[in-house]
């Protein structure tokens, strides 16, 4: 049976992907799958997540239930396949087990990445075939499952059509293999490889791959979509994703309302909405900065809640740390990183303990109270595809301090919801810092109406969803 004979306003729909909260979760891929997932679910799509059984995942979520195994070969390789089941928010979360490839501390930075997640590619396919999941989408994520199209076009295990979309989440990764891994793991033609469909750099690209094979390409802002397009920001890919431009959409994420909802939050001190926000945001900034055994209470306080590293602007966060050290200001930052970005923060809460507090690593629970207790957020990016700590902050009244790259220039409105600043450097980012204190010191009712606004955004993943939807509709007619 193929797609045009059934109904599409309740379509089957299966996520590949390497994490998925509320399972697993290194970055802002995890929230995607999740909260997209679980807006799909409850549109009343029937919608899975395929996803490894990862070591972490299993040692927090022992309930999971056994629903069979089976084996997937990899050239000479019989690797088994243990078949996992959840069911979350009315999402089915399949879990492929293996201890070989994931039963290990971390989620990646393996040497044997390519061949792990080749493994997941053909253990997802075979996790579609056995349990007759027959989806009308294939949504992939990433590097992690971009072969699984090819898999599914090329060697196909039955004859259902699906339609395949592919979402990139981080352009900088690509899944490199050698030419003649397509033989070695994925039992594929290197015609595949010879005739450019996988080619990319004198290599094999799993993200090249499923930009050529995939029905319809996504990225998670639109101004990131005509970023990938350019020499400057493509990280080498305009040239493949300007054959398929066509295909090629931008849809900006939503971010979890229910999780980040000042009302409602109990990791936060005080609870407050866009009509409360006053009394609320004090109290929160009050416990925040005791915390933290800062004592200066009335002063503007900037937070971060990042990895410290320079595609995330840490550097010209510490160049202009003295100066709003100098007009008055304190600074929180939690995160962690580059080794020497995490010194160079450490140094600067040595220097004054009096004004800037540091918490190196994460902590999801203090991650809320920063949100909710600071004025201002710093997010200065040297590119950012969508970003969700702004949006975050937004939620909160924290207002937003960004550079104009990607997601952040069609999230924050300069002047409005936050403050942006185009050039990356570090006079660029001062002006619009004294720019943001100003506003602090002498406009206290535009602080007001700047927070109120950005407070009573609409950034639910309903929206959002919706564009998908439409997006696999158009890609199955």
């Amino acid at each position: 049976m193929f797609h045009k004979e059934r109904k599409l306003d309740k379509m089957r729909i299966v996520n590949v992907a390497s994490e998925a909260n509320p399972l697993v979760k290194s970055g802002g891929l995890g929230d995607v799958v999740y909260s997209l997932s679980r807006e799909l679910a409850n549109a009343d799509h029937e919608v899975s997540i395929i996803l490894p059984y990862f070591k972490s995942v299993k040692s927090k979520n022992p309930g999971a239930e056994y629903i069979g195994y089976d084996y997937v070969d990899m050239s000479w390789r019989h690797q088994y396949v243990g078949i996992f089941r959840m069911v979350i928010d009315k999402i089915n979360y399949y879990l492929i087990d293996n201890e070989q490839y994931f039963g290990r501390d971390g989620l990646y930075g393996y040497d044997d990445d390519g061949e792990r997640f080749a493994y997941f590619a053909l253990a997802a396919q075979l996790v579609i075939h056995k349990f007759d999941l027959k989806p009308d989408i294939v949504h992939v994520h990433d590097w992690q499952a971009g072969m699984l199209p090819v898999l599914m076009r090329v060697r196909p295990m039955d004859d259902w059509r699906a339609h395949y979309i592919l979402t990139i989440h981080n352009p900088a990764f690509k899944g490199y293999l050698y030419r003649d891994s397509l033989g070695d793991l994925y039992n594929l033609s290197t015609d595949l490889y010879d005739n450019g469909a996988v080619r990319f750099e004198g290599m094999v690209s799993t993200l090249k791959a499923g930009i050529y094979f995939a029905d319809k390409i996504t990225t998670v802002s639109p101004t990131h979509r005509n970023e990938l397009l350019t020499e400057e920001f493509s990280q080498g890919l305009c040239h493949v994703l300007e054959f398929r431009k066509d295909d090629f959409v931008g849809i900006l994420n939503g971010v979890d309302v229910v999780e980040f909802d000042p009302e409602h939050d109990k990791r936060i001190k005080a609870n407050y909405s866009s009509k409360t926000f006053v009394k609320g945001k004090r109290a929160d900034k009050l416990a925040l900065l005791e915390e933290f055994s800062i004592k200066d209470v009335d002063s503007p306080t900037f937070g971060i809640v990042s990895r410290l590293t320079y595609q995330k602007g840490v550097d010209l966060v510490i160049q202009n740390a003295l100066h709003l050290l100098y007009r008055g200001a304190n600074i929180i930052i939690l995160g962690s990183g580059e080794y020497s970005l995490e010194q160079e923060v450490q140094k600067l809460r040595d220097a004054r303990p009096d004004k800037v507090g540091v918490y190196i690593g994460y902590s999801d629970s203090l991650a809320h109270r920063i949100y909710a207790g600071c004025d201002f957020f710093l997010m200065p990016s040297l590119f950012e595809p969508c970003g969700i700590g702004q949006i975050v902050a937004q939620r909160y009244g924290t207002l937003p301090i960004v550079r104009e790259t990607g997601g952040l220039v069609d999230t924050v409105h300069p002047e409005v919801d936050g403050f942006s600043f185009a050039y990356y450097d570090v006079f660029s980012m001062r002006a619009v810092l004294d720019r943001a204190l100003d506003v602090y010191y002498v406009e206290q009712p535009k602080l007001k109406e700047m927070i109120k606004n950005a407070m009573e955004l609409d950034r639910s993943w309903v929206g959002s969803m919706e564009k998908y939807v439409a997006l696999y509709k158009e890609a199955i007619s």
